[in-house]
C-alpha cells in the first residue's frame, strides 16, 4: 500500500509540480535543447492579427539557440509565437544529416506546433539549410497545405560551387566528407536536381528570398534565388535596397535591415514587396 500511496504522489507531482514544457503534446519542445530568447513558449496562444506560430530553422553546423539569438526575440517582442527547432544530428554536427529525413524532422515539428496551438498553418523563416530544406517537406512531404510563408535568408536553393565557404563555418570541427547535408548542397547534386525538377514553388505558399551579394558560403549569391511567378516569390538583395549594406552569409541573420523584409513578408499576403519594406 505504501508503494502505490508513492507512485500516485509522484504521478501528481509530475502533473502540478514540473514546468508545462513537461505535460503531454509539450515535450518535443524540449527535445530541441535550449532556445534562442523568446522561443519554446508551451504557453503562447496565436492571435487574431498574429495567427500563424513562426518557426525557425537553424543552417548546416548550426544550432536555433545561436542562430535566431537576434531575431527570436525580436519576433516575440511583435507578439508572434515563435518555435525553434534543431534537426539532422549526426557526428559531423548539428544539420548535417541527410536533408530529406530533416525534412521528416520539420514534419513532424510543425504537426507538433499546429497541434499544441491549435493554429491551422505556421510561417517557416530559414538560414541557408534551413532556407533550402523546407522546400522537401513543401513538396514532396505535403507541407505546402500547413505553410503560408517562406522566408529564407541565403538559402541554398540550387547549390554552392564548393566547401570553401561551409569549411569557415564548420571552423574544422568536422570533416566535411562526413557532411553528408554538405555533399547535397553541391551544384549538381542528385538531391538538388530532385528537388528543383518541375516547380520549384509549388502551393498556396509565398517564397521570400533574401541574399546577399557578399555571400561566402553559397556561390553565386543568385544560387538562392527561386524561379516562380511576382506574386508568390520575391528574389531580394539587400544591396539593392542597402547599398553600404556589405553584410555576409553568417551575419545575415542578425543583421536588423535585413528583418524588415522578413516583417514585411509575415504582415502582408504574398511574399515581402523590398520597397514597401525598407519604408517601414
Amino acid at each position: 500500500m505504501v508503494k502505490y500511496s508513492f507512485q500516485l504522489f509522484i504521478a501528481i507531482a509530475f502533473f502540478f509540480v514540473l514546468p508545462d514544457q513537461f505535460k503531454a503534446g509539450e515535450a518535443f519542445l524540449l527535445e530541441q535543447g535550449t532556445p534562442p530568447p523568446g522561443a519554446n513558449l508551451a504557453s503562447c496562444k496565436p492571435t487574431e492579427d498574429k495567427p500563424n506560430p513562426v518557426i525557425l530553422v537553424p543552417g548546416t553546423f548550426e544550432r536555433s539557440a545561436q542562430n535566431w539569438l537576434t531575431l527570436s526575440p525580436e519576433l516575440a517582442k511583435k507578439g508572434y509565437c515563435v518555435y525553434a527547432m534543431n534537426y539532422g544530428l549526426t557526428h559531423a554536427g548539428p544539420s548535417t544529416g541527410d536533408i530529406k529525413e530533416s525534412a521528416i524532422e520539420l514534419n513532424e515539428f510543425v504537426d507538433n506546433v499546429l497541434q499544441l496551438t491549435g493554429a491551422d498553418k505556421v510561417d517557416i523563416i530559414g538560414h541557408s539549410q534551413g532556407g533550402m530544406m523546407p522546400r522537401y517537406y513543401l513538396k514532396f512531404l505535403g507541407g505546402d497545405k500547413f505553410v503560408e510563408n517562406l522566408i529564407a535568408f541565403v538559402p541554398s536553393n540550387h547549390g554552392t560551387t564548393g566547401f570553401f565557404g561551409l569549411e569557415q563555418i564548420n571552423s574544422g570541427a568536422a570533416d566535411l566528407t562526413s557532411c553528408l547535408a554538405c555533399q547535397q548542397q553541391l551544384v549538381g547534386s542528385e538531391f538538388l536536381e530532385e528537388l528543383n525538377k518541375g516547380n520549384e514553388t509549388p502551393g498556396n505558399v509565398s517564397y521570400t528570398v533574401i541574399s546577399t551579394k557578399t555571400d561566402q558560403v553559397v556561390i553565386p549569391y543568385t544560387s538562392a534565388f527561386l524561379n516562380g511567378p511576382e506574386k508568390q516569390v520575391s528574389n531580394i538583395t539587400i544591396q539593392d535596397y542597402y547599398r553600404f549594406n556589405l553584410i555576409g552569409h553568417q551575419g545575415i541573420v542578425y543583421d536588423r535591415l535585413s528583418f524588415s523584409f522578413v516583417f514585411d513578408a509575415l504582415e502582408h499576403e504574398g511574399p515581402a514587396n523590398p520597397e514597401r519594406a525598407v519604408k517601414r
